[in-house]
């Protein structure tokens, strides 16, 4: 980097330091609420005002290109904004599907039409979005969904189901793999198209987890449009654009995301929490075991966060390639660990699931070990990912 290129850097953070001191207000700093577009979710004021002034600024999707809402940033400056953001503690402004997902999908693979239509609308946060891929009979074997899309006109007319459709409920519209060849090869006849959920031909229906929780929902199609003008990146070609957007979740999910900002680490410290129920005299923590598990976490956390750094100031794209599953596996592994870890360290009171013995904090944590089960599933399966590496980065055979 050349001296002038440092001086504008140096510039670009003095001014941006200042901005968000002056524009993030109190409620969007430290933990909260964080828009991911959902129009059937009032947010708090300080939450709306932060997503908006984020927004006519462009740092909802900073390295977007301005004519489509971003403000376009480079690299470099891209990661000075996310420096000053956690230097205040300020949240990310918006995230969720639109922004990370379909959003960099659209900016690839869109015609001009369609990115005019719809980045603008992803960087103001108007639309939650939902993610239509696995089908009860297309998992991990995507390619055998069945959900059909005929022609109807200036329409497709949707017939079939997805599920464990995220955000179900709470969605304003899905990207949908669909089959609308039933003729050719299984990879060869899918497309990916936008639809409105808010239409009768949608209905969804929540599964409730073994957390209690139901954030996932089996989502039918029953007659349901979608304009043809809002298929993406070809009719019969969904199955190189639906993998690429795996690429974006997966990126996401691994932590270098390229495309929307991320605000500040709300997670609660596992040393603090470790002290709390293991603390014995001069803040030492009682049990070796626990203390010697803690420091090899704490010691993989840090090094898995530094490569997240390293990788997204190495990649050029909008998304890292093979960099996404090796983070991400081992991103699953340290996030089912520091759950096993947490309730190890609490002892009995992390086992609880009610009762007025337990703080509302001590029972989230039975729910969060429960969820973390799933980590290693969603957004790619650990064991797909490691043969992606197996193969594409070791060269490995079949």
């Amino acid at each position: 980097m050349s001296n002038q290129d440092t001086e504008s850097l140096k510039l670009f953070r003095e001014e941006t330091r200042q901005w968000l001191v002056e524009n993030c207000p109190p409620g969007a700093r430290g933990e909260g609420e964080i828009p991911w577009g959902s129009q059937k979710i009032e947010l708090q004021p300080d939450t709306a005002l932060w997503l908006e002034r984020m927004a006519d600024k462009g740092w909802t999707v900073p390295t977007w290109p301005r004519q489509y809402g971003g403000a376009d940033l480079a690299r470099a400056e891209y990661m000075v904004l996310l420096e000053e953001m956690g230097r205040i503690g300020a949240r990310s402004p918006l995230t969720g599907r639109g922004v990370n997902y379909i959003g960099p999908t659209v900016l690839e693979f869109g015609t001009d039409e369609q990115k005019a239509k719809w980045l603008p609308r992803f960087a103001r946060g108007e639309g939650g979005w939902c993610m239509g891929y696995s089908e009860p009979t297309a998992g991990s074997d995507l390619a055998s969904l069945q959900l059909r899309a005929t022609d109807a006109g200036d329409y497709y007319r949707l017939n079939g189901m997805k599920t464990w459709t995220s955000d179900g409920l709470y969605g304003d519209w899905i990207f949908c793999l669909v089959r609308t060849d039933p003729d050719l090869p299984k990879h060869e006849g899918i497309s990916l198209i936008l639809v409105n959920m808010d239409q009768p031909g949608v209905r969804v229906r929540p599964i409730r987890l073994i957390s209690g929780s139901s954030p996932f929902c089996e989502t039918f199609f029953e007659d349901a449009l979608a304009d043809k003008e809002d298929l993406i990146g070809g009719f019969n070609q969904g199955w190189n654009v639906g993998k690429r957007l795996l690429q974006y979740e997966r990126s996401v999910h691994a932590g270098v995301n390229t495309s929307g900002t991320k605000g500040q680490d709300t997670e609660v410290s596992l040393v603090d929490v470790t002290r709390q129920y293991q603390q014995g005299n001069e803040r030492r923590i009682i049990d070796p075991g626990v203390r010697d598990r803690l420091l090899g976490l704490e010691m993989d956390s840090r090094a898995y966060q530094l490569t997240q750094q390293r990788v997204i100031a190495e990649t050029q794209a909008r998304a890292p390639a093979l960099a996404t599953s090796i983070l991400k596996v081992t991103g699953a592994r340290l996030t089912k660990e520091k759950a096993d870890l947490h309730q190890q360290a609490m002892g009995t009171y992390g086992l609880g699931w009610e009762g007025e013995s337990f703080s509302s904090d001590e029972l989230a944590v039975t729910r969060t070990w429960l969820s973390s089960r799933a980590v290693s599933i969603y957004g790619g399966t650990s064991e797909i990912q490691m043969n992606i590496i197996a193969k594409r980065v070791l060269g490995l055979p079949d």
